[in-house]
């Protein structure tokens, strides 16, 4: 009998910080997520955290975590050449196989840029797979900004609008949430439009209720409740909205399902 909770060990390749307090973690593995699945990651004595995955090769996946609590705190103190212990990848991703020759919203709040990141990056490398992708990114303050550079390289293929929530005096760019873009964001047929929006919970709410009212079809519409994940094989129960185990139904929910799952 195969012992669903037994991690495998992998070794850190390199760590990059993204801000004070997320890093992103690239291990070496050969694991082929779906995108949008996640990680259980432990370190023994210490305990264990949900992860999303944030990119990956047949190499190696990258995880960014932020650090704010037991588990994260203890991996953030690892450096490159030591072990961080794995099991999964659990729950169900985004079905890109069906968004092809559709053009594609991605609306991500925060650290909800992670989990659509290897999407982006995805048709970064392969453009003819959609018709158009256009991206609306927001945080908190400029000091909170994820993946700077990667950002820099898909404002040159894409339609990019990177937002802050309160700027300071350096900042030059777009101020206010991302609810506040969408009534003049270009949508030239909503029928054929797939929008995915992953984020903290009222921002999901808001942000999608903007876009059914610019006429985006509910069925469109791909949200992921990452942030509830726990034990991952549903057996903890922590992750339960009413009967629906999101981590074995979810993350990654579509919004005819999703507004019903009232936390």
């Amino acid at each position: 009998m195969i012992n669903v909770y037994m991690p495998r060990k992998v070794e850190i390749i390199s760590i990059i910080p993204q801000t004070d307090i997320d890093y992103t973690f690239r291990l070496k593995s050969d694991i082929l997520p779906q995108h949008g699945q996640f990680l259980q990651v432990s370190i023994p004595k210490i305990g264990e955290a949900p992860i999303s995955i944030s990119d990956y090769t047949d190499e190696y996946i990258e995880l960014t975590i932020r650090k704010v609590g037991t588990v994260t705190d203890a991996i953030h103190e690892l450096k490159p050449g030591d072990f961080l212990f794995i099991r999964g990848p659990y729950g169900h991703g985004f079905p890109v196989e069906d968004f092809k020759n559709k053009n594609v919203v991605i609306a991500a709040g925060g650290t909800g840029l992670a989990p659509v990141k290897s999407i982006i990056n995805r048709y970064n490398r392969n453009p003819k797979e959609i018709k158009k992708l256009s991206i609306l990114v927001g945080f908190k303050s400029p000091k909170d900004i994820l993946f700077e550079d990667e950002i820099k390289k898909w404002k040159e293929k894409f339609d990019v609008l990177l937002t802050v929530d309160n700027g300071d005096e350096t900042w030059k760019g777009n101020t206010g949430l991302i609810t506040k873009f969408i009534p003049d964001l270009k949508i030239e047929n909503p029928d054929d439009t797939i929008v995915i929006v992953v984020g903290p919970p009222m921002m999901m709410k808001f942000t999608c209720l903007e876009f059914l009212k610019r006429g985006i079809p509910e069925e469109n519409i791909w949200v992921s409740f990452e942030r509830k994940m726990s034990c991952g094989i549903g057996k903890c129960g922590h992750c339960k909205i009413n009967e629906t185990y999101v981590c074995l139904e979810g993350p990654v929910f579509n919004y005819t399902k999703s507004k019903q799952l009232l936390d």
